[in-house]
């Protein structure tokens, strides 16, 4: 049996049924993507500040900037938000994913964004916003439809029952999702957490991307926009599955 295996059988035995039974199960692990997926993109976030958010509700010392931690907490709200989504097996919509995009970004937007900009949380992006040194992303106009599309075809999953496709399909969406880039800000931390709920609502255990391999998970996803290849960002998933539930067992 292999790791992967072993981790789906884990994941089976938990036997979720209810919100309630989701939370336990992810008691440990929703810490650590939190922290993780975060610190990614902001280095002022520290696992000490996001476990008092998440377990206290209050943070004892912080000297960074307010926004931080209004970030550390909407991803607070955002695993909550989705709980029972994932328990009804809701499948991805636009306005779910926008709703999940609102939750994690309200309150973090700068000025210039909000106000000169005009963009909102929850609201796909109005200007050519693009990332990497590639200028990633679909133009303003085109990504509603893109979205829709990158949905059309992930309704396919629902056919698959073995979990290395599911996990490749989540795969493929999360390369999508950020190949399209289609919000003003917070993609990542969006992606990061849509692909879990698509590995969930398929009966497959989340991921967390962990800082310390950002290098390796960026350059995955470069290898899509250079090639189209998924295969990199697939087996480097596979690689962060077995080190999540290591590190959230230790946790």
């Amino acid at each position: 049996m292999t790791a992967h295996e072993k981790i789906i059988n884990m994941w089976d035995g938990f036997k979720i049924r209810s919100t309630e039974d989701l939370n336990v199960c992810l008691n440990d692990f929703r810490i650590l993507f939190a922290y993780n997926s975060a610190k990614i993109e902001n280095a002022e976030v520290t696992l000490q500040t996001t476990s008092e958010i998440f377990n206290d509700g209050t943070v004892k010392l912080f000297s960074g900037r307010p926004d931080t931690l209004t970030e550390i907490d909407n991803q607070r709200k955002c695993h909550s938000f989705l709980l029972p989504h994932i328990v009804a097996k809701n499948q991805l919509s636009l306005d779910l994913i926008k709703e999940t995009h609102e939750v994690t970004t309200m309150g973090t937007y700068d000025d210039r964004r909000f106000f000169v900009l005009d963009e909102r949380p929850g609201e796909f992006k109005k200007n050519d916003f693009v990332v990497g040194p590639y200028d990633v992303g679909s133009l303003p106009d085109t990504v509603e439809a893109d979205m829709q599309e990158l949905l059309d075809e992930m309704a396919e999953v629902q056919l698959l029952n073995r979990h290395d496709k599911v996990l490749k399909a989540a795969t493929y969406f999360h390369t999508r999702f950020e190949y399209i880039h289609p919000f003003a800000d917070g993609n990542g931390r969006v992606g990061r957490s849509l692909m879990n709920y698509l590995l969930m609502i398929h009966n497959h255990p989340p991921i967390t991307v962990f800082d310390e391999d950002k290098a390796q998970y960026y350059e995955a996803l470069v290898c899509y926009v250079t090639n189209e290849d998924i295969e990199p960002l697939y087996v480097f998933f596979q690689q962060q599955l077995e080190k999540t539930w290591c590190k959230t067992f230790e946790h």
